[in-house]
């Protein structure tokens, strides 16, 4: 047993076929039921890093399907794994947990397909609140879903067939007598398994699979025979969820291409879509995301009422980033107050940064007012190493592990670099690149010690890669951000954490109006940062849309951004004629 489950009430149920289900409880059974079941060839232990989270709001309940962990096999096993007879099982469970109220149903895998059917038959009516779907598919919406394609084989539709064919390969193998059974029984089960869920899932193995595996997975090979093919070639035509359903598409999953789920909403009236981008075990990988997205849709169902961010956050990407922690830094205003607004919309958890504790305050509450799920805001100076350590501290005590880091902070500086003074370069290094340091170190260090992905935004600038004798020190200091975001997205890209550098160009912030000039008295000082700002406010760039070119970024996993046009074109011609870039460069600037 996972040692997440420890401490869980166990029980046993036998059907009226005589199959004993083996049921485990966690949480306050006064509380409403969530349900969760297991996949292929998983036993109910695949949830035991996702129960634990949501017991203090749940009555938890698990069980072992039929052939799988400590339930019994129906005898004979051929016929025994029907969607009906695992609907029977499903409803013993019910009336054995929670008689009186529905339950939120959480299937992943086959646990998944099995869900489909429990939330789509009419003898469940009423005894489910809601539906999580993970990584599998209803069958019956599965076969619609081929015919459609067969029956206009369009060259997307044949290329969809095929992919999702490729994909499905184990099926067929999971059909031949007598094979699946010998090898899941023989090295298969016992040795291979484990080293492929670790290898090609990143999976930790240490307390899972349990040592039932080759037997589960002999038996559940019948769910395929007694169940694929009949549905695939005759689906139903009623398949229609009486349920709200939340659709959950790991954008890795080796085995189920996103495109099954195209026409959902054909079927499902109220349908939530979440992407997560991981691969198939996502119970394993990722507990923390999963907890927080049944807890959510299954709480804003009781009562009868939508929940107040299913309302708020449509912003774009809002089934990307929904419930998931972004971390801001230089929050206060500008461009990183746009981006910590753009995630709130889309639904995220939000942490503003910033030295200024009023701006950041307010970034929070117009985060919340946008759509998300939480907010909250932090002083800090992102220069201070002692201070950084704490923040990283503080916010992986409180708030979890940050799934997305932006690195925005940052401080303008003009003039040339033999006017530069020592006080001033220190300035621009230590906000502009140490402040990027210290915090790719500490938050992405957390983000490899989880395991579970994330993915780091440092802003960089089109003056990285474009020479300007006006603004030396302040290129050298984004010049430098752009390589260090290079150079870790090489070295993290083994543990699926993306590392983007954004390079805005010329966008209106008020960056100009703080900005310092080597050389200048205060008045001229004065005078070039109103100059600029002038400049800057008629260019008339929204930070906008450098946030929204970030949140596209993390969900591409884009190396280089340039956004405005200007540094856009400056990156081509830094690539294709750097001589001129070069020439450019002597111009005196306007300002």
């Amino acid at each position: 047993m996972g040692s997440g489950l420890e401490g869980a009430t166990g029980r046993r149920l036998r059907t009226e076929e005589g199959v004993e289900l083996a049921v485990l409880e966690l949480g306050d059974p006064a509380l409403p039921t969530v349900m969760l079941v297991h996949g292929y060839p998983d036993s109910k232990e695949v949830w035991s890093e996702v129960a634990p989270r949501l017991a203090d709001r749940f009555h938890v309940v698990l069980y072992d399907v039929r052939g799988s962990g400590s339930s019994t096999a129906p005898v004979p096993l051929r016929g025994g794994f029907t969607l009906e007879k695992l609907t029977d099982d499903f409803l013993t469970v019910v009336d054995a947990v929670s008689p009186d109220h529905p339950v939120h149903l959480v299937g992943h895998d086959w646990g998944s397909v099995q869900g489909w059917e429990f939330a789509t038959v009419r003898r469940t009516e009423g005894r489910i609140a809601s539906f999580t779907s993970i990584s599998g598919p209803s069958l019956d919406h599965f076969g619609h879903w081929i015919k459609k394609r067969a029956a206009r084989p369009t060259p997307r539709r044949a290329g969809q067939l095929l992919g999702q064919t490729a994909k499905s390969w184990y099926v067929y193998a999971l059909h031949t007598p007598a094979l699946p059974e010998l090898a899941w029984k023989g090295p298969l089960g016992k040795r291979w398994w484990p080293r492929l869920l670790e290898r090609m899932e990143k999976l930790p193995t240490d307390d899972y699979p349990t040592k039932s595996l080759p037997t589960d997975a002999a038996h559940g090979a019948w769910l395929y025979r007694d169940n694929v093919r009949t549905r695939l070639a005759r689906p139903r035509t009623d398949a229609y969820a009486h349920v709200p359903v939340q659709l959950i598409t790991p954008t890795e999953d080796a085995f189920l291409s996103p495109r099954l789920y195209d026409d959902l909403e054909l079927w499902v009236p109220e349908l939530t879509r979440r992407t997560l981008p991981a691969k198939h075990w996502v119970p394993r990988t990722r507990p923390d995301q999963l907890a927080g997205w049944i807890a959510e849709f299954a709480a804003a169902r009781e009562g009868g009422r939508k929940s107040e961010r299913q309302v708020l956050a449509a912003g774009p990407h809002a089934d990307r980033f929904a419930g998931q922690l972004v971390l801001v830094t230089g929050a206060a205003s500008g461009i990183g107050a746009a981006t910590a607004l753009a995630f709130g919309a889309a639904g995220a958890r939000v942490v503003a940064v910033d030295l200024d504790e009023r701006g950041a305050a307010s970034t929070a509450e117009k985060a919340r007012a946008a759509g998300a799920s939480e907010a909250w805001s932090e002083v800090v100076d992102v220069s201070d190493e002692q201070a950084m350590e704490k923040l990283a501290a503080r916010v992986a005590a409180e708030y979890g592990v940050v799934d997305v880091l932006v690195n925005n902070a940052g401080v303008g500086l003009g003039g040339g670099i033999l006017d530069t003074t020592t006080e001033q370069w220190k300035k621009v290094l230590d906000v502009n690149l140490w402040g990027v340091i210290h915090g790719c170190r500490l938050f992405g260090r957390q983000m490899v010690e989880r395991g579970q992905g994330g993915h780091i935004v440092n802003t960089a600038s089109a003056a990285a890669y474009l020479p300007s004798r006006a603004l030396g020190a302040y290129g050298t200091s984004k010049a430098a951000v752009l390589m260090l975001s290079e150079s870790l997205r090489a070295e993290l890209a083994g543990r699926g954490i993306g590392v983007s550098a954004i390079c805005p160009g010329v966008v209106n912030t008020n960056i100009t109006r703080t900005s310092t000039f080597a050389g200048a008295d205060p008045g001229e000082e004065r005078r070039r940062q109103e100059k600029a700002a002038k400049l800057y406010a008629r260019r008339g760039y929204p930070p906008e849309k450098v946030a929204a070119a970030i949140l596209r970024a993390v969900v591409r996993d884009e190396a280089v951004v340039p956004v405005t046009p200007e540094a856009r074109a400056a990156r081509v011609v830094a690539r294709l004629s750097p001589r001129a870039l070069r020439a450019m460069a002597r111009l005196k600037p306007p300002v």
